[in-house]
């Protein structure tokens, strides 16, 4: 009896010995292996990083056509989300019973010079569209003057026109990736806000 458990325990043990070598090998393989991963992914920068582009101001520019009298709207936000308000200026009254003809630039000034971020919208037109709605006791019509490549309207050129006098707001916001071609209205379009400004406007 005594011989064969010494038998036995000098058949079993080297084969036990091996097995746990044979095994605490593979895992430190794979286990470096996973740490190399790890490190690889963790050290290697993303191929591409979309950013979104920073708007700061918008300066809406309506040109009577009659009279060629041109009125300045313009919203200056240079802190973005932070505590400072933006600086919106109407330079004018409208005139009642008048078509006028708009433009829209949008810059970031918090560069310098500052970019024009109306002619990516522009280059990206498929991407982008303005809308404009009203409020309080303002009655005007708005319509589109520019499309993109698909025929659909960007707004960055546009003709407003006054019917009765009033005073209310005008809001004009950009949506990026809207439902294009839609109903004209925000809940229609969708899509997410790049920028939205409400101006006081007076139609006497």
């Amino acid at each position: 009896m005594k011989n064969a458990n010494k038998l036995n325990l000098t058949f079993i043990n080297p084969l036990n010995l091996n097995t746990m070598k044979n095994f605490m090998m593979h895992a430190f393989i794979i286990g470096s292996g996973l740490l190399l991963m790890s490190c690889s992914d963790d050290d290697t920068p993303p191929a591409q990083i979309d950013e979104e582009e920073v708007i700061t101001t918008m300066i809406v520019t309506l040109t009577n056509n009659n009279t060629s009298q041109a009125i300045e709207l313009s919203s200056q936000d240079l802190d973005g989300n932070g505590p400072e308000a933006p600086v919106i200026q109407v330079s004018d009254n409208l005139s009642v019973a008048s078509t006028y003809t708009g433009t829209i630039e949008l810059l970031n000034e918090t560069v310098s010079p500052a970019d024009m971020v109306h002619e990516e919208v522009l280059a990206e037109g498929d991407e982008h569209q303005f809308f404009f709605t009203q409020g309080g006791g303002l009655t005007v019509s708005t319509a589109y003057s520019d499309v993109d490549n698909n025929g659909n309207p960007i707004g960055l050129d546009f003709s407003l026109a006054t019917t009765t006098p009033g005073q209310g707001t005008l809001t004009i916001t950009l949506r990026h990736e809207p439902l294009k071609p839609n109903d004209g209205s925000l809940s229609g379009a969708g899509g997410e806000t790049d920028i939205s400004v409400t101006f006081p406007v007076t139609v006497e």
